[in-house]
C-alpha cells in the first residue's frame, strides 16, 4: 500500500494549483480588476425595499462578499459556481416594478442553481453594471471550462480559507483537527498528527498550501480504487495499454474499439508526460478518469439527443409542469413569472396557465379561489415567448386553464399572436386536414396552444366555425377537480354547475392540435375520439383507469396525448408519483416543480438523457395500439426479456454535513429503490456506518430483478442513520436504467433540490444480466 501514498505525494506536488495562470488572465480583464476593487450598488427586493450594499470579488475569484455600508462587520458571501445565469436588464418581476425609475442599462439580476431567490441589482452606472455583467459571465465561463483536477485544488482551496480562522495562510494541528471536523471525518488523533508531521515538509508545525494539499491527498487516499488498479495492473506501478483494454473490456463491457478507448483515456487523463510517453496510466490518472464525466454511471453516449424525434407527439413522455406561476403553495403563494423562466430552463415542453378576468380589461394568471397573488396574462406570455427555447429546440404546449369572458379571451388571443407572433401555431403544418400528430421534430421552435376549441380541427381548417358558442366547463377546471376530491366548497360548486362558458372564436383558433376534452370512457374515445384531442386526468382518477383498465389506457395513450395533474388536495404543492402514470404511457405528467423530492427526482432523471430536451421517446410496447402492453402482468408481452441487476455499492466520498451541529458527523446508508411496473418497484439498504461520511466503505451488494427495463428508472440515495427519528437526507441521484453504464462507476450526488454537490459521490460495481 505504501506504493499508492507516493505516488499520490508525487501528484500532489506537481497538482497545485496554477495560481500564476489564473492571475494573469485576470490582471488582463479590466472588468475582474475593477470587481476585485469593489462596487456599492444597490440590492433591491421591492419597491419600496431598494437598499445600498458594496459588493467585492474576492482574492480567490469564486467568491463575492458584500455588507451593508452602515457601521458593523457583519456580511454576507456566495459563491461564483452556485450562479446559473446573469440576466441584463429589467429581466425579473422585482426590476420590473421599479423600471421607471432605474433604467434597464443599469440593471442586471443574478440567478442562482436550485430554488433559492433570485439576487436584482442596480449599478450606479451602466458602465459598471456592464462590468460586473462581463465579469461574472467570465467567471461562470471559466469554471464551466475548469478539469476535475481544478476543481478538486479548488475544493480544497475553499477548505483550507474555512479552516485558517486566523488568516495567516498557514493551518496549525489544531485547526487541522477543527477542519476534519468540518469535513466530516472522525479520526483518531494519533493517525491525524502522523499525516500532518508527513505533510509537513517544512517542519514548521503549519501547513502551508503546497503541504495542505499534500495532506489532504493523503486523507482521501482512496484504497477502493487502488484495490482495482493493482488487479489489472502487472507491475503494480501502472497500467499498460494493454492491461486497461482489459479492464474496459472485462469490467467496464465496453464494446467499442478498445484499443482506441484506452489510448484516448491515456491521452485525457493521465497528469505524467512520462507514463504518457510509455502509453501507460498511473494511479492518478486512472483515478481521474474513474472520476470523469466517463468514469460516471451515466452512459455519456446518451446525454444528447439520441432517440428518433420523428415519430407523433403522443409517442414521448413529454417534462410538464403543474400550476406554474406558483412558487410555494397552492394557497397562499406567490405567483410569479419567474417560475416559468425556471421550468422552462429545466428542460420543461408543457406549462399551465390559469386565466381569470382581470382588472382594466387585462386577463390574470393566479390559482382561482385562492390568496395567492396575480400576474398579468401578458407578462407571462412574454416569458415564455423569451425563454421557451433557451434549452430546447422542441415545440412548448401551453396548457390553458380558462376562466375569462369572451372580451378578456379576446385580449388573450391578441397577447399570444402579437407577443409570440410566427412562434405561434396558428394552422396545421402543411394547412391541410392531417391524420395524426406532427412530430417533435416538426414542431421546432414552435409554441402550442392546448384549450378548449370550437367545434374540430376540420370544421375551422375548412372555416365554417360559427363566432361564438357554448362550451362545458373542461373536466381538467381546478374547481370541477376540487368537486371531485369532495372539498366542500358549496357555492362554487353551485356556480360551476350552473355556468356554461363562451369561447371566444379568436382564442378558439389558435388551438390546433391539443383540444381540451371532456373524458367518457375508453369506449367512446376508439370509437369517437380524434387524435387532437387531448383529456386530463387528477391523480386519483388516473390511478382509478390503471387500476381497473391498464391495458385500454395504454392504448389510448398510442393515439392521443393525456395530461395528468396533482390532486387539489395536495395544497402544500407536494407530488405524486409520476412513475405509475408514465407505466401507462401518459405523456404530460404535471409535476410541482417549485417542490423538491422525489418525484421531482424521477422525473429529472428519466429527462436526464436524450439532450434534456423534454422529450423522451415511450418504450415501443407503449407506441404500438396492437401490443396491448399491461403494466400489471409485463411477463405477458411479447418479447418479455427480464434482466438481474446488481449493485456493489463500495464506498463514498465527502459527502455533505447535513446537521450544523459542530461535533455531528453524519453516519451513512445508501437506499436503492427501482422504480417501474409494479411488480418492479423495490427498495434495498446497505448497513449504515458509524461517524463517517468523509469516506466510508460498505462493499455491499444489492440484488434486483427487473421484469420491464424498458420503464425502469433508479434512484440512489444517501441518508444519515438516526436510530431514534426519521433518517436525514444527504444526497441522491437518479436516472433511467437504459443510461446505465456497467462495471466500477462513480455517481454524482445531487441536493434535494437537484443540484450538484461536488465532490460528493458514491464508487459502485454494476451488473446487468439477462435472465434466462
Amino acid at each position: 500500500m505504501k506504493r499508492g501514498v507516493e505516488n499520490k505525494e508525487q501528484s500532489a506536488q506537481k497538482n497545485q494549483p496554477d495560481t500564476g495562470e489564473i492571475n494573469t488572465g485576470i490582471q488582463e480583464d479590466d472588468n475582474l480588476q475593477s470587481m476585485l476593487v469593489g462596487t456599492v450598488m444597490r440590492k433591491i427586493k421591492s419597491r419600496s425595499w431598494k437598499k445600498q450594499r458594496y459588493f467585492k470579488l474576492q482574492d480567490d475569484c469564486m467568491t463575492i462578499w458584500y455588507k451593508s455600508k452602515k457601521a458593523g462587520n457583519t456580511h454576507s458571501t456566495f459563491s461564483v459556481s452556485d450562479v446559473e445565469a446573469i440576466r441584463e436588464g429589467h429581466q425579473s418581476e422585482v426590476l420590473l416594478s421599479i423600471a421607471d425609475e432605474f433604467p434597464a442599462d443599469r440593471c442586471f439580476t443574478l440567478v442562482f442553481r436550485g430554488r433559492r431567490g433570485n439576487l436584482d441589482l442596480v449599478a450606479e452606472s451602466a458602465e459598471e453594471a456592464q462590468s460586473w455583467i462581463s465579469g461574472m459571465r467570465k467567471l461562470i465561463e471559466n469554471l464551466e471550462n475548469m478539469g476535475e483536477r481544478e476543481k478538486l485544488d479548488q475544493w480544497i482551496g475553499d477548505w483550507f480559507k474555512k479552516a485558517d480562522k486566523n488568516n495567516d495562510g498557514r493551518m496549525n494541528f489544531k485547526e487541522v483537527r477543527d477542519l476534519l471536523k468540518m469535513m466530516n471525518v472522525d479520526m483518531n488523533e494519533h493517525h491525524a498528527h502522523r499525516l500532518f508531521t508527513m505533510a509537513d515538509k517544512s517542519q514548521s508545525g503549519t501547513l502551508e498550501d503546497d503541504e495542505f494539499i499534500l495532506f489532504y491527498k493523503m486523507l482521501t487516499q482512496r484504497e477502493d480504487v487502488l484495490r482495482v488498479f493493482q488487479e489489472y495492473s502487472v507491475d503494480g506501478q501502472t497500467l499498460s495499454q494493454s492491461d486497461l483494454e482489459d479492464f474496459l473490456r472485462e469490467e467496464q463491457l465496453e464494446e467499442a474499439d478498445f484499443q482506441q478507448h484506452a489510448k484516448q483515456l491515456i491521452e485525457r487523463y493521465e497528469p505524467s508526460d512520462t507514463a504518457k510517453l510509455l502509453n501507460a496510466m498511473t494511479f492518478d490518472g486512472f483515478l481521474m478518469y474513474l472520476g470523469s464525466a466517463e468514469g460516471s454511471i451515466f452512459n455519456p453516449q446518451k446525454r444528447g439527443v439520441f432517440q428518433d424525434m420523428s415519430q407523433p407527439l403522443c409517442h414521448y413522455f413529454i417534462s410538464s409542469s403543474h400550476n406554474t406561476y406558483l412558487m410555494e403553495d397552492q394557497l397562499r403563494g406567490q405567483s410569479s413569472v419567474e417560475g416559468y423562466i425556471r421550468a422552462l430552463t429545466r428542460g420543461c415542453r408543457c406549462v399551465e396557465v390559469d386565466c381569470w378576468d382581470g382588472a382594466n380589461g387585462e386577463p390574470i394568471v393566479y390559482h382561482g379561489h385562492t390568496f395567492t397573488s396575480k400576474i398579468l396574462f401578458k407578462d407571462v406570455v412574454s416569458a415564455v415567448g423569451t425563454y421557451a427555447f433557451k434549452v430546447s429546440d422542441y415545440p412548448v404546449i401551453l396548457s390553458i386553464e380558462n376562466h375569462c369572458s369572451v372580451e378578456q379571451q379576446r385580449v388573450m388571443a391578441q397577447h399570444l399572436n402579437h407577443i409570440l407572433g410566427d412562434k405561434l401555431l396558428k394552422s396545421t403544418l402543411d394547412g391541410k386536414v392531417p391524420i395524426g400528430l406532427p412530430s417533435p421534430e416538426d414542431l421546432k421552435g414552435k409554441i402550442l396552444l392546448k384549450a378548449k376549441k370550437i367545434g374540430g380541427l376540420e370544421e375551422s381548417l375548412n372555416e365554417i366555425a360559427e363566432d361564438s358558442l357554448n362550451g362545458e366547463i373542461s373536466d381538467e377546471d381546478e374547481v370541477a377537480e376540487l368537486d371531485e376530491d369532495n372539498l366542500h366548497r358549496e357555492s362554487v360548486r353551485r356556480r360551476i354547475k350552473k355556468s356554461k362558458q363562451r369561447l371566444s372564436k379568436e382564442l378558439s383558433d389558435c388551438v390546433v392540435y391539443c383540444k381540451s376534452v371532456r373524458f367518457s370512457s375508453f369506449k367512446h374515445s376508439r370509437v369517437h375520439s380524434k387524435f387532437y384531442e387531448v383529456v386530463s386526468f387528477t391523480e386519483s382518477k388516473a390511478r382509478k383507469h390503471l387500476r381497473e383498465t391498464g391495458a385500454e389506457f395504454v392504448h389510448h395513450n398510442t393515439q392521443q396525448l393525456t395530461r395528468v395533474y396533482p390532486s387539489g388536495f395536495r395544497t402544500d404543492s407536494s407530488n405524486f408519483n409520476p412513475q405509475e402514470m408514465w407505466n401507462v404511457g401518459c405523456q404530460i405528467v404535471a409535476l410541482n416543480f417549485q417542490t423538491a423530492g422525489e418525484g421531482m427526482d424521477l422525473n429529472d432523471g428519466l429527462f436526464s438523457q436524450n439532450g434534456r430536451c423534454g422529450y423522451v421517446l415511450k418504450p415501443g410496447f407503449l407506441r404500438d395500439a396492437e401490443k396491448r402492453f399491461d403494466p400489471e402482468g409485463p411477463q405477458k408481452q411479447d418479447g418479455y426479456q427480464p434482466v438481474i441487476l446488481n449493485i456493489q455499492v463500495i464506498s463514498g466520498q465527502q459527502l455533505p454535513k447535513v446537521n450544523i451541529k459542530e461535533d455531528s458527523i453524519v453516519d451513512p446508508l445508501v437506499r436503492v429503490e427501482i422504480h417501474g411496473v409494479p411488480m418492479d418497484q423495490a427498495k434495498q439498504e446497505t448497513r449504515y456506518i458509524d461517524n463517517n461520511g468523509f469516506n466510508p466503505v460498505w462493499y455491499d451488494t444489492l440484488h434486483f430483478t427487473i421484469h420491464t427495463p424498458e420503464l425502469a428508472v433508479v434512484r440512489f440515495v444517501v441518508e444519515d442513520y438516526d436510530k431514534t427519528s426519521k433518517n436525514d437526507f444527504v444526497g441522491q441521484y437518479t436516472l433511467p436504467l437504459s443510461c446505465m453504464q456497467q462495471g466500477y462507476r462513480h455517481i454524482h450526488l445531487l441536493s434535494k433540490d437537484g443540484t450538484s454537490i461536488p465532490p460528493s459521490s458514491l464508487f459502485v460495481h454494476i451488473r446487468i444480466t439477462r435472465l434466462e
